[in-house]
């Protein structure tokens, strides 16, 4: 199905110069006479991400896809492997499941296009705990202050945040959204 990139958004999944890839990021620029959409697209094969600027009426092959709930299993070679629900074993590249792996989660969804894995997503939340921060400060207002989760990432989180507190990630942004209380 062709679609102008104007009506694109992220998560669908594209065809660009003969590979397979998802939109990651989507901008309207608009100036007197044009109209232009920015776009991040990443390739599922590889994981190489390419920015793009169209005009608004470019068009793309948009896939259809199916999307699943997935259980990770483990890493065979150059492959991740999942699990369905109904217990249905499925791989797919490495770079297919890299960004979404490093966000520990019971359940991911997968895209599937033509009977094949293509791509995994994280969910929209993930609890991590910190692993290193500095000692938290009573008192001191709506600040935040650097934090490494079990994920080795760097994240923002707020004062009141010390080593072994869970927090709650935006899985998209990279940023904190809140404490969980013990």
């Amino acid at each position: 199905m062709q679609v102008a990139a104007l009506d694109l958004r992220p998560g669908y999944l594209v065809s660009y110069e003969g590979r397979m890839c998802t939109v990651m990021w989507w901008n309207i620029l608009r100036n007197d006479r044009r109209l232009f959409v920015q776009m991040k697209i990443k390739d599922v094969q590889s994981g190489r991400v390419t920015e793009l600027k169209e005009h608004g009426d470019t068009k793309y092959d948009v896939l259809d896809k199916e999307e699943v709930d997935l259980t990770h299993s483990y890493r065979d070679g150059q492959e991740e492997v999942f699990y369905r629900e109904s217990g249905d074993e499925v791989r797919c590249p490495i770079a297919a499941a890299e960004d979404a792996l490093q966000w520990p989660s019971d359940a991911y969804r997968g895209f599937f296009v033509n009977d094949a894995l293509v791509a995994v997503f994280p969910p929209k939340h993930s609890v991590l705990t910190i692993t290193e921060t500095s000692p938290p400060i009573r008192g001191a207002g709506t600040g935040q202050k650097e934090a490494v989760l079990e994920n080795g990432m760097k994240v923002k989180v707020g004062m009141l945040c010390d080593v072994g507190d869970k927090v709650r990630i935006d899985t998209e942004t990279g940023e904190f959204k809140e404490r969980i209380a013990k």
